[in-house]
């Protein structure tokens, strides 16, 4: 039965995808139900970002369907393609915040962008923002400023200014430091609970996707090498999946937050 039909926000079905002829994803399938948080997991290279390019709709499938915000997008067109941007954003790992403009002035430049909102309006929704993220000390700050884990809050309070219904996470966790990491999971789980967005998260850190996924894909040589929750993780045998997990053996010993 087809993922749209089933009721997933975003799904691959027998997703491939190649550059140059080399095999980036292999017949790749899995699910992101509405209000869930997926971890997409696995080593460099394997085609995590490709993955979230493609719900995006940045790069298209050779072969397979892509589902995002429950429509089959695998053949639209720009412009389709720009009324799902309104409704999914990503995070990129880089942030990719204006230097020129202040934290505050950064969250609100969607609003500015819409050209809908009075700058009452835009101010109130900004304030909300950065309190909910517990940034608003940051207000008139500008990037240059900021560690790259305070860059990271300022740019999912930015994408959920424009009141998306999902949101993409590339990597949020890379090159902070572990007490960082904890901040991130928090601000994220308080997104999911306080916004209820569907959110995709591709992250190589384990201690992240324990403490938000609620299941989780691990990609291997192209494949979906497993596909499930956490529980369904820590349980397998799978020697590949086992020896990835144990790269981070400290937060093997952690228990599951939920």
């Amino acid at each position: 039965m087809a993922a749209a039909a089933t009721g997933a926000f975003f799904a691959f079905e027998g997703v491939s995808k190649a550059f140059g002829g080399n095999p980036v994803l292999d017949d790749v399938s899995f699910d992101v139900r509405p209000g869930e948080t997926v971890c997409i997991m696995g080593r460099s290279g394997v085609g995590k970002s490709v993955s979230l390019r493609l719900l995006m709709g940045f790069l298209k499938a050779d072969s397979g369907r892509v589902i995002a915000a429950g429509e089959d997008i695998t053949g639209w067109t720009e412009p389709q393609l720009h009324e799902l941007h309104k409704k999914v954003t990503l995070v990129f790992q880089s942030g990719a915040l204006f230097d020129s403009l202040t934290v505050g002035d950064n969250v609100a430049f969607p609003l500015r962008e819409q050209n809908h909102h009075s700058e009452q309006e835009t101010a109130e929704v900004v304030d909300r923002l950065l309190d909910m993220l517990e940034i608003s000390r940051f207000r008139d700050e500008f990037p240059a400023s900021l560690s790259t884990g305070m860059k990271r809050a300022v740019a999912i309070a930015r994408a959920l200014a424009a009141r998306p219904q999902a949101i993409l996470y590339d990597e949020p966790t890379t090159m902070v430091d572990p007490m960082m990491v904890h901040v991130i999971a928090d601000l994220m789980r308080k997104v999911r609970e306080q916004v209820k967005l569907t959110s995709v998260v591709v992250t190589h850190d384990t201690r992240l996707a324990r403490q938000i996924g609620d299941r989780l894909v691990f990609l291997h040589d192209g494949r979906a090498r497993f596909f499930g929750t956490i529980a369904e993780m820590e349980a397998s045998p799978d020697p590949v999946l086992r020896s990835f997990l144990q790269q981070d053996e400290g937060s093997l010993l952690q228990p599951l937050r939920r």
